[in-house]
């Protein structure tokens, strides 16, 4: 069911894009995140809104309050917190029922990238088993161009050292996109990120953007290091749009990239919903 409901569709949308500009790779897996972008766009942008509402929370002075009165009673903060999300009409799970609506979407789009660069017999047949015949034409399409740019897209990337110069843990040279992967993930993760609210040490989403300011660029850049660089590209193409999205909304941080400039956040007042 995954494959039939997902995989499939995505694989041939991909496909299709790729023969329809000229069969080049690379620019079909830019495009197809750019029309995936497009079509969460939705999600994405109440995901934002959500994440915006609950930090302003953590600036509210009625919130920080309760924090402080009931810090050694969670059963009483817990029922709290709830009346104030139940006051203001505040969904605690607006920011994260958009992610988990896509995360299957993220993964059947990588699935699909990788999928359609298939180099092995067994890989192949699998490929073709996946294409409408009524849609695309298997014989022409695969296997597919993969070169783009300076990459092969099927394997991961790497600029060789000069030389014959090798280093053991980069056996295919310098990991040009597989930094470029990381920096793009930390600016978008920090660009992104609300300021810290004001008067509470304990703020704990803060604490876990810091954290994914750190965490997500190495991880990302572990992918993009050791997979086939078509997924890489992908990383990039959906990190630009990320930012790109955030900036038009309005709400992109442009001083969590300087030393120093991040200022807290004013407090902001909630109104209750009558």
């Amino acid at each position: 069911m995954w494959d039939i409901l997902l995989i499939n569709p995505f694989t041939n949308a991909l496909l299709w894009i790729y023969d329809a500009i000229g069969r080049n790779y690379g620019v079909a897996i830019i495009l197809f995140t750019i029309l995936i972008r497009l079509i969460t766009w939705p999600l994405n942008g109440q995901q934002l809104k959500g994440a915006k509402v609950m930090q302003d929370l953590q600036s509210d002075k009625e919130w920080l309050d309760i924090q402080k009165k009931y810090a050694k009673d969670k059963e009483k903060l817990a029922q709290e917190q709830m009346r104030i999300y139940k006051e203001r009409g505040i969904n605690p799970f607006a920011s994260c029922l958009p992610t988990l609506i896509q995360f299957p979407i993220i993964i059947g789009l990588y699935q699909s990238i990788t999928r359609a660069l298939a180099t092995t017999p067994l890989g192949l047949l699998q490929l073709a088993r996946g294409i409408y015949p009524w849609f695309l034409n298997t014989s022409v399409l695969i296997p597919l161009n993969s070169r783009f740019l300076w990459m092969d897209l099927g394997r991961p990337e790497g600029i060789p050292f000069p030389a014959g110069f090798t280093v053991s843990f980069l056996p295919f040279g310098f990991p040009t996109l597989a930094i470029i992967v990381a920096i793009t993930t930390y600016l978008q993760t920090k660009l992104t990120m609300p300021p810290p609210a004001t008067g509470n040490p304990n703020d704990q989403s803060a604490a876990m953007s810091s954290m994914m300011s750190i965490y997500m660029p190495l991880l990302l850049g572990y992918f993009a290091l050791n997979f086939a660089s078509g997924l890489a590209v992908y990383f990039v193409t959906s990190n630009v749009l990320g930012i790109v999205q955030y900036a038009m909304m309005g709400r992109v941080n442009w001083r969590n990239l300087l030393p120093g400039g991040k200022k807290p956040a004013s407090p902001v007042k909630l109104v209750k919903k009558k």
